[in-house]
């Protein structure tokens, strides 16, 4: 594996184990990812970067195959509502491009994440290592305990 970066540095000093994958340095997008892995689509989550009404924007993890229920997040969060920002805005709020938008590269920023429940169906799950073009292959558990992540159904079949 020749991509090093701030998540793969993260989790070899943390001695968390993790399979990084290499992709094309494109925003593919987590079914696109799922098929070049040659992994069930359910089991490669992407962040969405959600606002609340006030306050620091949530990163939400959910199945490729999903989409965020913004109403079932609100509820869950206990806040009135939730929006979903422009691409742009998700990469000015974070810093990092859509495609490669990662709570692993968001740790010390200060992000709430939410992790769908649909990840207690796997032992492991793929996520973004942080830039495009990198996959992160790691356990449900140590993703939940790394980013201090609440788990919750927060996402609905996409139309």
């Amino acid at each position: 594996m020749s991509i090093t970066n701030n998540v793969t540095r993260f989790l070899d000093a943390r001695r968390v184990p993790y399979t990084a994958h290499e992709l094309p340095a494109e925003k593919l997008g987590a079914l696109n990812t799922a098929h070049l892995l040659n992994v069930p689509e359910e089991q490669v989550f992407k962040t969405i970067v959600t606002k609340r009404e006030k306050g620091k924007p949530v990163l939400v993890m959910i199945p490729g195959t999903r989409v965020v229920d913004l109403k079932l997040l609100a509820s869950f969060l206990g806040e009135k509502k939730m929006h979903l920002p422009t691409e742009r805005e998700a990469e000015q709020m974070t810093g990092l491009q859509a495609g490669g938008i990662s709570p692993l590269a968001l740790i010390q920023k200060g992000f709430q994440v939410v992790l769908d429940s649909s990840s207690n169906d796997f032992e492991e799950i793929h996520i973004s290592g942080g830039q495009r073009g990198l996959s992160i292959q790691l356990r449900t558990a140590d993703l939940i305990t790394l980013v201090n992540a609440k788990v919750g159904n927060v996402s609905k079949a996409a139309a």
